[in-house]
């Protein structure tokens, strides 16, 4: 699938088309600068493992800063997936 940065008059979303991913426990979308958990912005909980979905970006993030989508586990601290931006 892919991940997509897109620009509305509402603000910023993330867009996931053709997604899949395996399901897991307390799994959260993060726009990140690395491939771990040091510096990122949650964007909340996975809403669905296929499909298409948006998430919003929240308001003053600098959507410059992050290369990469993360589906984090967060009790595990385990990354389950990923995609360049």
């Amino acid at each position: 699938g892919k991940a997509l940065l897109i620009e509305t008059a509402e603000g910023n979303i993330l867009r996931f088309e053709d997604f899949e991913t395996i399901n897991g426990p307390n799994l959260h979308i993060y726009l990140s600068a690395n491939l771990d958990d040091t510096d990122y912005v949650d964007l909340g909980e996975l809403k669905a493992t296929t499909g298409s979905v948006n998430y919003n970006i929240p308001d003053g993030t600098d959507t410059d800063k992050y290369h990469y989508v993360l589906v984090w586990c967060v009790p595990f601290e385990v990354l389950f997936s990923y995609a360049d931006l």
